[in-house]
């Protein structure tokens, strides 16, 4: 996935996950990098700084905070934006088990409403 810039060079989106998830966003068609617990902050900050990304996507259960986490190295720079995703573990923990009232609190958070199929 790229997206053109109001400069117009290109922009990358990538989504920064474990390699369970990394999976299932790959068959989405978006572009992963595969990190652990212990690598993610670091991995993050090479995504940052290599200039090539638009917008980054975080699992959160890597990292749960990574506009907190990447506020020092983001100073005075407009892209990426960084987006945190929940985890799986977030989606199927033992606090939450409906897996479809989740998703559609997913949605309802991010478009505003809801989508009944």
């Amino acid at each position: 996935m790229t997206q053109k810039s109001a400069a117009g060079t290109s922009q990358k989106v990538v989504v920064l996950a474990d390699n369970e998830t990394a999976t299932g966003y790959r068959l989405a068609g978006a572009q992963v990098v595969e990190a652990t617990a212990a690598d993610a902050q670091a991995k993050l900050e090479e995504l940052i700084v290599s200039g090539r990304y638009g917008l980054v996507a975080v699992d959160t259960g890597l990292i749960k905070d990574p506009a907190t986490s990447t506020a020092r190295i983001m100073r005075g720079r407009d892209l990426p934006i960084i987006l945190p995703i929940p985890s799986l573990s977030d989606a199927f923990s033992s606090e939450q088990v409906d897996a479809k009232a989740y998703m559609g609190k997913l949605v309802r958070e991010t478009i505003g409403f809801d989508i009944k199929l």
